[in-house]
């Protein structure tokens, strides 16, 4: 007897998804197999499936016509298939998913040491909980809007300048004719600050709302993130619109009882009207002034700090990016540091990012320099932890952190505290959240660029020192 986990999901996740879930079940118990089927419906995930699901099952089959993320899968013999193929024979489907399905594996050690990686943010993804894991879902889907944006404007800046938004002001600001040319890059502008940097909020609020109520949630939720931008109430507003939008959403969906052939009315029509409306006048008429005014406040703090101040900031900031790589500390001072974009502050953006780098980049170096105070397979390792440092992924520091907590964690919150202090001593500003060292040449992207690079070998180089003076070296 095998055990069996599943995936079904259809563009509408209506009729084909819960027909193919049917068809599996059926199926695996004909052949005395135990089996558990998750939806991914038009009204969100049914019967989700478990870390400990998933961790006991032999096989898992995905009988999808829709993309289904298969991270939570890695390891596992999966089997990937169409939801017709399940509804028109289940039976053959269990039978053919137990002899064909592969694992998904790494190949070598560097792509052992990636994957390892990968299962460390997938572990901490599915144990959070609650306001964290709704928060950290509205932060993920947000960041590409807010790199793509910002890279346009610091395009557009660094080819016409500061007014580079206005086609008929010149580089010094004086009335000229628009051209096609200064068009172009007003424009372009455009594309990025309200394009990208318009969705940013409402990408935010609508992804809070759809990790608490899956997607009758997305429309009230970007519609509240719209309405935050309204009231100025900035990322703070589309963080409170976002739950709002959620928790209202998904319990409406658990009250409202209606017959089975209307439920097809309720993630269409139902929920979204009355989510849409709930969320938005709450944000106009209770939410959106006392938080514009926090958001206001917060910002003219920001901006009054002096080089004393900045640099306790950037020792904060640092030590928590280093403190857990990835978990609740570290996205506490990423995302406090994202948001503040919108509000047009981006040192704190720089020195978490320089923060982040840091920790998987001086393990690099330290393998490098210092091999008798690592294994061979950590040496091997450091490689894969020199391609995710400059690429601002600090999980790389993860399986050095694990096998070593007490001498590498403290080395790397010292590593990461000096470059968030310098970053924020020399005034260097960040307009985009992600993409390490790709970012850095393009034009205006980083304020200060040269001694924005000084801070972040400087935070390297202290790691690596710390690393030498901790770390003994290993017998032979």
């Amino acid at each position: 007897m095998a055990r069996i986990v599943a995936v079904t999901s259809c563009p509408t996740g209506i009729a084909h998804t819960f027909m193919a879930a049917e068809a599996i079940e059926q199926g695996a118990r004909e052949l005395g197999h135990t089996v558990k089927v998750e939806t991914q419906g038009s009204v969100g995930a049914e019967n989700p499936l478990s870390p400990e699901d998933i961790r006991q099952a032999d096989v898992v089959i995905i009988a999808a016509d829709t993309k289904v993320d298969l991270a939570r899968f890695v390891g596992k013999r999966v089997y990937q298939t169409s939801t017709n193929a399940a509804i028109n024979d289940g039976k053959t489907l269990v039978q053919r998913a137990l002899s064909e399905a592969v694992v998904l594996a790494a190949a070598d050690k560097a792509e052992a040491y990636v994957a390892e990686v990968e299962a460390a943010k997938a572990k901490r993804a599915a144990e959070r909980t609650g306001v964290y894991k709704h928060l950290m879902t509205g932060v993920s889907y947000m960041i590409p809007f807010v790199v793509a944006g910002g890279l346009l404007i610091a395009i557009a800046f660094a080819a016409r300048g500061i007014y580079a938004f206005d086609p008929a002001k010149d580089l010094q600001g004086n009335p000229i004719t628009p051209t096609p040319w200064t068009t172009f890059w007003a424009n372009l502008f455009a594309v990025g600050a309200q394009g990208g940097f318009g969705l940013m909020v409402p990408i935010l609020a609508g992804f809070i709302a759809f990790s608490i109520a899956d997607r009758p949630g997305l429309a009230p939720g970007m519609i509240g993130g719209v309405v935050a931008g309204l009231t100025g109430s900035g990322f703070l507003g589309g963080i409170v619109a976002g739950f709002i939008a959620g928790y209202f959403t998904l319990w409406l969906n658990q009250a409202l009882k209606l017959p089975r052939n209307l439920q097809g009315l309720k993630p269409v029509l139902i929920l979204p009207l009355l989510g849409s409306l709930v969320v938005g006048i709450l944000m106009f008429y209770v939410v959106g002034t006392p938080v514009k005014a926090a958001l206001d406040a917060l910002t003219a703090w920001l901006n009054s700090l002096q080089s004393g101040s900045k640099a306790v900031l950037g020792l904060i900031l640092g030590a928590m990016m280093a403190f857990d790589m990835g978990g609740p500390v570290n996205k506490a001072a990423y995302t406090f540091s994202v948001g503040l974009i919108s509000a047009h502050v981006y040192q704190p953006m720089a020195a978490v990012m320089a923060a982040g780098m840091t920790p998987p980049l001086g393990l690099a170096l330290a393998t490098w320099l210092f091999k008798n105070r690592f294994t061979s397979d950590e040496r091997e390792a450091g490689k894969a932890a020199a391609v995710l440092g400059i690429s601002f992924i600090t999980e790389g520091a993860i399986p050095f952190a694990a096998r070593d907590p007490l001498r590498v964690i403290p080395s790397i919150m010292v590593g990461s505290a000096v470059a968030a202090a310098l970053s924020m001593i020399f005034g260097c500003g960040l307009r985009v959240p992600h993409g390490g060292i790709f970012v850095l040449p393009i034009p205006n992207a980083v304020e200060n660029l040269g001694l924005y690079v000084v801070a972040i070998l400087v935070g390297t180089v202290v790691t690596t020192a710390m690393l030498y003076v901790v770390k003994k070296p290993l017998s032979e």
